[in-house]
């Protein structure tokens, strides 16, 4: 580099140095540019070192130090390439600057300044610039459309809506305590589901996360999904058969440890918070984890399994699962489990295997329930998924391979950023098994699914369900199928 060359460089680059904080007074409010100052720190220090160093070359060959330009500076040919370099680095500063307030206005002020609001995950996010503080306004709205034909039973080929659930809450935390509150609107009912408060913390060199209050139970991987993120409208049968007669729900504690390849959850609860409080919960102990034994970039093995142990209040002395097969809309489309009276309590296990390998996924279920009577002895209830799915526009599954249960599919090219969303199509068996009672009925059913992600938090899902059942007892004894079509718009945030 010649002499004349480096001296213009080193003005320029120490002129739009000088010039930035009259830029920026020019350009944006104080407000809007305090993460920008911020940002640019590191690039201030870093072209001081450039300068510095520029100028140890200069003195090296014998030049003076570079100064910033003043009105008596020579006009002379150096002076004329000096000039012309200042203000490249003017013009040059002045577009950075533009297009990061620019920036920092459309994204809502998502740096980590003294304050921001995050819109990422379809929703607003109030937090503090560490996110010691946040504040996370929530709401799901699922709406279905269904219509059944084929069957036997005239009343069993209806078609119909559904609000199938319409939550409103919030979540966030106050340093390492956090919180969790949603009230749900369905079947024209208003209940409390998730309503806790949580602790993150380290047991050792384990994260450990504590839960107290009313919880969606670890138990089985639909089971222990929210429904917004399962990959079909419904619930499998090994989550249906499975569910404890306090429900999916339980007011208690709950500890999750998380390793590097694997997790652990136990439970203590009791009845969810819909309990009268005139007589004793239910009582119930539970326990699940898994492992992944292979996890690389491209997919990983999900070897898992669960245990529970319930003991029923005196207000539960009877059971009679009656499992929907086709959809939550259609309470006729049910199997009898025949009912067990003087019961006292319930012990149930299951099995998890499976696992994801690039936009494809495949998993399969099996558990077990015994019931406990006084007067018929025990009764097994017995339940078998198996399901996998392909992401057609190449996204990985959604699969939390940390907490082995269903997370958000990331859309690589969403609707509302002018892309086509993500399209995966998915299918599944279930077989439900009650024939160990005395009437009872057994069914299965075939699932065909196509969901298109529009973004991170909306999806419109199709489902189409062949199903067979055998009931023992009630207006659908016998056998009969048909075939349901469901259709489901969701919106969460």
């Amino acid at each position: 580099m010649n002499r004349t060359h480096t001296r213009a460089l080193a003005a320029g680059a120490l002129l739009g140095l000088a010039a930035l904080p009259a830029l920026a007074a020019d350009t944006a409010t104080e407000t809007e540019l305090r993460e920008l100052i911020r940002l640019q720190a590191e690039q201030i220090r870093q072209q001081s070192a450039q300068l510095q160093a520029l100028n140890q070359r200069l003195d090296a060959m014998g030049a003076p130090a570079v100064a910033a330009a003043s009105p008596e500076a020579p006009t002379d040919g150096v002076q004329a390439q000096i000039d012309a370099a200042v203000a490249d680095t003017r013009q040059d500063d002045m577009a950075i600057l533009q297009a990061q307030v620019a920036q920092l206005a459309a994204g809502g002020g998502t740096g980590g300044g003294g304050g921001n609001v995050s819109w990422r995950r379809g929703g607003p996010e109030f937090r503090n610039s560490d996110r010691s503080f946040t504040f996370n306004p929530r709401g799901r709205v699922l709406v279905d459309f269904s219509s059944t034909h084929g069957s036997d039973f005239d009343t069993r080929n209806i078609t119909g809506t559904n609000l199938r659930q319409a939550r409103l809450g919030a979540q966030g935390n106050i340093g390492a305590l956090g919180y969790k509150l949603d009230a749900e609107l369905s079947n024209n009912t208003v209940s409390l589901s998730d309503a806790y408060l949580s602790w993150d913390t380290m047991l050792g060199s384990i994260p450990t996360e504590f839960y107290v209050g009313n919880k969606l139970k670890d138990r089985a991987i639909d089971a222990s999904t929210t429904l917004t993120r399962t990959p079909f409208m419904e619930r499998n049968a090994v989550a249906s058969v499975g569910m404890p007669a306090s429900g999916y729900f339980g007011l208690g504690v709950q500890m999750k440890m998380i390793g590097q390849n694997w997790h652990t959850t136990f439970g203590i609860t009791g009845d969810d918070v819909g309990n009268t409080g005139t007589e004793s919960d239910s009582l119930t102990y539970a326990f699940r984890g898994h492992v992944n034994p292979i996890k690389r970039p491209s997919g990983f093995l999900h070897v898992g399994g669960w245990y529970v142990h319930e003991d029923y209040g005196v207000d539960t002395n009877r059971i009679n699962r009656t499992p929907r097969v086709a959809a939550r809309f259609n309470d006729n489309v049910r199997v009898s489990a025949s009912a067990i009276n003087d019961v006292t309590g319930e012990q149930a296990w299951g099995a998890e295997l499976g696992g994801t390998f690039r936009n494809f996924w495949a998993f399969a279920e099996t558990s077990e329930t015994t019931l406990r009577s006084t007067s018929v002895g025990d009764v097994d209830q017995k339940a078998h998924s198996a399901y996998a799915g392909w992401l057609i526009t190449g996204e990985k599954p959604g699969f939390s391979a940390r907490s082995g249960v269903w997370g958000t599919t990331r859309v690589a090219r969403p609707v509302t950023d002018g892309g086509i969303g993500a399209w995966e199509l998915a299918m599944r068996y279930d077989k439900y098994d009650f024939t160990d009672a005395a009437r009872g009925g057994e069914a299965d059913a075939w699932t065909l699914g196509l969901n298109w992600y529009l973004n991170n938090w909306s999806r419109v899902m199709f489902n189409v369900v062949r199903w067979n059942t055998d009931n023992q007892v009630g207006a659908y004894a016998g056998q009969d199928s048909g075939r349901t079509f469901n259709v489901r718009t969701q919106v969460v945030f």
